[in-house]
């Protein structure tokens, strides 16, 4: 993916709009990897959101079409790392919700210029730009 691109962070509950064909945001969820899928924006998704994903999809999927799938979602998306310092400012954040700081502040670690979620009120503290889907691909239409 060039590294010019317009760079947005993709919270976990897109992700799962996508891949596990939640409706009714399945569609724009579809939009939005779309502009990814053909480099239009560079998305980022936070390492934890694979957990998560692999956990939930499992209920919907066998083990074996849950990574195909995971397999197929890593080539729209770059992952963004868990790390210490990640942990350490989301432990210490005022973020009532202990993941939401966690995606925030990958975010922040990859420079992304937005979040986009559906979670909108769990990130009032956030530092950056926070969108729907929907609020994103108007704006990106722009």
């Amino acid at each position: 993916m060039a590294s010019n691109l317009l760079h947005v962070f993709i919270d976990t509950d897109v992700c799962l709009d996508l891949l596990s064909g939640r409706k009714p945001f399945v569609s724009s969820a579809q939009a939005l990897f779309s502009l990814a899928e053909s480099e239009k924006i560079r998305a980022s998704v936070s390492a934890i959101s694979f957990a998560n994903i692999d956990y939930l999809l499992r209920s919907q999927y066998s083990i074996s079409q849950t990574r195909n799938i995971l397999l197929k979602f890593k080539t729209l998306v770059s992952v963004a790392s868990v790390d210490d310092n990640v942990i350490e400012l989301a432990l210490t954040s005022s973020f009532k919700d202990f993941e939401d700081a966690i995606q925030h502040y990958c975010a922040l670690n990859v420079k992304a210029k937005h979040i986009i979620t559906r979670n909108i009120k769990d990130y009032k503290k956030s530092e950056i730009s926070v969108l729907t889907p929907e609020s994103y691909l108007a704006l990106y239409k722009q």
